[in-house]
């Protein structure tokens, strides 16, 4: 296996977090196993590492029930038809998918739109899954237009998934700094939860609000109008985060004119 597999035994519930090697920035699919099967969230940018991660999955002994996707960026939905489960994700969040249309990986490979189209409308709210309450919340901006946060109260839980990195250079391609501080105050807001789950990057408790935090702030004082220039600076201020390439993708965004 070329990603990793952090497994967090919360009882009647057991995480499953794989992490993609680091060419893709530590990009995470959570694998949560209830008593009787297995619910994905996030499906993977290379389809080699959704395969990965779906072999991980069968290797439990449970059927994988569905893939909820949380936000309309390709690192987290590319793989989705790996999984070969219903697809559910936000109304919106399906409609940025298919508003971007076929995806380009670095390879040349084209995933056309219809393999990764999400495929039931997820409403916000509490559903019991397999006797574990899974609470569906939606956050509009910040690191996405908008994000699919999910909770287990129960097992203090909470799969913040793009809304936090952890350890990986953020990507700022959707420039809402600004949102993106409201969503993490809102997070650590919460009570109760002392596990969460990072969309790049290993599982950490709630010490990483401040640290995104942190990045926010240096990003905001570092950007100018050259993103060559700004894309070393952060790196040279955060030498261990990986992930660098990352930046050069949301500098694509934020600096159009240099490409």
């Amino acid at each position: 296996m070329n990603g990793t597999v952090t497994v967090l035994d919360k009882g009647a519930v057991r995480i499953h977090s794989y992490m993609s090697p680091a060419d893709t920035f530590h990009t995470t699919t959570q694998l949560i196993e209830t008593p009787s099967r297995i619910i994905a969230i996030d499906a993977q940018l290379l389809p080699a590492y959704a395969d990965e991660a779906v072999a991980y999955a069968q290797g439990l002994g449970k059927p994988l029930d569905r893939l909820i996707v949380t936000h309309a960026h390709p690192d987290h939905y590319n793989g989705a038809a790996r999984f070969g489960a219903p697809v559910h994700a936000l109304a919106q969040v399906r409609e940025q998918i298919v508003a971007r249309g076929d995806s380009l990986l670095p390879t040349g490979l084209v995933i056309p739109v219809t393999d990764f189209t999400p495929d039931v409308a997820l409403v916000p709210g509490t559903e019991v899954i397999d006797g574990v309450p899974f609470v569906f919340e939606a956050v509009s901006g910040g690191e996405a237009a908008d994000e699919l946060l999910v909770k287990l109260p129960e097992q203090g839980v909470l799969v913040a998934q793009d809304l936090v990195y952890n350890d990986v250079h953020l990507y700022l391609g959707n420039n809402d700094i600004t949102g993106w501080h409201k969503a993490l105050d809102a997070l650590a807001a919460e009570s109760g939860y002392d596990t969460i789950l990072a969309g790049h990057g290993l599982p950490t408790g709630p010490e990483v609000y401040e640290q995104v935090h942190r990045y926010l702030n240096d990003a905001r004082e570092l950007l100018d109008d050259d993103g060559q220039a700004y894309k070393k600076a952060i790196v040279d201020r955060y030498p261990s985060h990986v992930g660098p390439f990352i930046i050069d993708i949301a500098n694509r965004s934020l600096f159009p004119a240099d490409n």
